[in-house]
């Protein structure tokens, strides 16, 4: 499987366009370039049971698991909406991203 550009990067808000988390929002926590996935906090929870040891006492954690990026979407900063995100290149010659719904810089 190929990789995919990624245009979304740690510490975005995203939301969730398909799937069971639909309409879902949270922060990336981690993004995963070769496997085309995202990490979204409080999105896509799965529990994972864990022996004790010396230094943890065990039992049942609630964890996030990753989704493909393809299944999330930028949230615009003006219209709290999901939006596609664009590249251009400013006067200072400097690229920044930029949602293609209001036309604001993100970077």
């Amino acid at each position: 499987m190929t990789a995919v550009k990624m245009k979304i990067k740690k510490g975005d808000n995203v939301i969730v366009t398909t799937g069971a988390n639909k309409g879902a929002k949270g922060e990336v926590l981690k993004v995963d370039i070769e496997k085309s996935k995202v990490l979204v906090q409080g999105v896509n929870m799965r529990v994972h049971h864990s022996k004790p040891t010396q230094t943890s006492p065990g039992g049942i954690e609630r964890k996030e698991a990753y989704l493909h990026v393809s299944n999330v979407s930028l949230i615009d900063p003006k219209k709290d909406k999901a939006t596609r995100i664009g590249y251009k290149t400013l006067e200072n010659g400097t690229k920044v991203r930029y949602a293609k719904a209001s036309g604001e810089t993100l970077d």
